[in-house]
Parts: C-alpha cells; sequence; structure tokens
C-alpha cells in the first residue's frame, strides 16, 4: 500500500479509531400517560391517544387501554409493540381462564397473572409502564401498579407514563392516600366521590398536556362502578 506523507495509512486508521457500538435498538418510547384512582365503590382509569416517536406524532387516537371483563381494565404506556403483544397474551389468558373456571377473571388474579408475566420476561422485557385497575370482590376499586420486570402492588392511585413526574405530585397532594404497607393498616383508597375523582383526573391531564409533548390529543376515561362501565373523551391540546 502506498503511503503519502501527512496521510495515515487506512490500516493505522482502523486501529486507531474507537470500536463503534450499533446505534438499533430493539426498543422505543412512544410516549402517553397512564392514571388510575380506587374509590371505596368505583375506579377511574384514564390514558391519553397521542402515539408518538421522537418528535413526530404516529397518531392521534391510540387506545392504551384494554377491557377484560366487566369490572377488569389494563391500560399500558410505553413501546406500542410491546403493549399490543402484551394486552394480546392477557386477553388470550383471560378467555383460557374463563373456559377453565367457567367465570371471569377477577382484578386480583388478572394483577398475579401479569406480574408473572412480565417476571418471565425480565432478561428481555416488555418495554411497558402497566395499571390494573377495577373493582374487587368486594366491590371496591383496586389499583396495581408495576414496574417493567413484573414487582407490583395494589395503591389507591397512581399514574405510569411520560407524564408521570407532572401528573403523580398533583395526586400526591389531593389524594392523600394512606400506603397500604402501613401497621396497623389504614384505608388507602380516595375519599373523593366519584364525580370529583374524574374531574381532578381531567385537571391533572390538561396540566400535564402543558408540559409533556408526549402527552396530548385526548384523554380516554372509564369509570366503572356497580352499573357497569362508562366510557368518557377529553379533547386536550392538538400541538
Amino acid at each position: 500500500m502506498a503511503y503519502t506523507l501527512g496521510t495515515p495509512s487506512t490500516a493505522a486508521q482502523t486501529q486507531s479509531a474507537p470500536h463503534q457500538h450499533p446505534s438499533w435498538s430493539p426498543y422505543d418510547d412512544n410516549g402517553g400517560t397512564a392514571v388510575a384512582v380506587a374509590g371505596s365503590d368505583y375506579c377511574v382509569i384514564a390514558a391519553s391517544t397521542r402515539l408518538s416517536s421522537g418528535y413526530s406524532i404516529l397518531t392521534r387516537d391510540s387506545s392504551k387501554v384494554i377491557q377484560l371483563s366487566e369490572k377488569v381494565v389494563l391500560v399500558s404506556a410505553g413501546f406500542q409493540g410491546d403493549i399490543k403483544a402484551l394486552q394480546k397474551l392477557m386477553q388470550t389468558r383471560n378467555v383460557m381462564y374463563q373456559h377453565n373456571h367457567r367465570r371471569p377473571m377477577g382484578v386480583n388474579a388478572l394483577a398475579q397473572l401479569l406480574g408473572n408475566t412480565l417476571y418471565y420476561k425480565r432478561f428481555f422485557p416488555y418495554y411497558t409502564w402497566n395499571l390494573t385497575c377495577g373493582l374487587d370482590d368486594k366491590g371496591q376499586g383496586a389499583v396495581y401498579t408495576y414496574d417493567p420486570v413484573g414487582n407490583f402492588e395494589r395503591v389507591g392511585y397512581s399514574c405510569q407514563g411520560s407524564g408521570k413526574d407532572l401528573i403523580q405530585p398533583v395526586l400526591d397532594n389531593q389524594l392523600k392516600a394512606a400506603s397500604p404497607l402501613l401497621v396497623p393498616a389504614k384505608n388507602w383508597m380516595t375519599s373523593l366521590p366519584e364525580d370529583e375523582a374524574v374531574d381532578l383526573i381531567k385537571d391533572a391531564f390538561v396540566a400535564a398536556g402543558e408540559r409533556d409533548i408526549y402527552t396530548g390529543d385526548a384523554v380516554e376515561i372509564l369509570v366503572i362502578n356497580k352499573d357497569g362501565t362508562r366510557r368518557d373523551v377529553l379533547e386536550l391540546k392538538k400541538d
């Protein structure tokens, strides 16, 4: 190989250049925010509908909520591919449960199943942040919050997704639910009436939409109580 004065050889360049790792990743964070509040006889679940990647809005109408039974809802934020795969798997397992036991899966059973499913995939986890919500066997509101590898706990309210840092402090300030880990145990469910809980969630989403570019367009709201499930939509800013 010819050598020109002042120009290092290709071999020398190759040896001195730092090793470049591939920049491709199997994950993407498509944003979105999910909130749930449990009351004494109701559960309110809400999730934004914007689906983004980086600074691009892919769609303004992407539901993050799947209702698995009359009293059980799963809501997820994060990577859309993993959300769809996880929700499809949970729907399949729910149908299998109904065939085997001849009754719908309760919120407590689904919460444990989801925790086991996430833990099973812990070495290549679902890139999702999940809430299992609904009414338990006593008719009380239940919210289970998770990390991506299956650790979960039952709480009075929770927020997941890109707007969590903005909405969670509002919920902490307004609801002040006691920790379920306190001894002796205290009531950790909110004392707010159902309509006030819905208004609080709407205000929180409006505020988060002003600061979080991944939370916007609309909020899908489900209210589960003894009368069934009521669905509502709150319009947010489109920019």
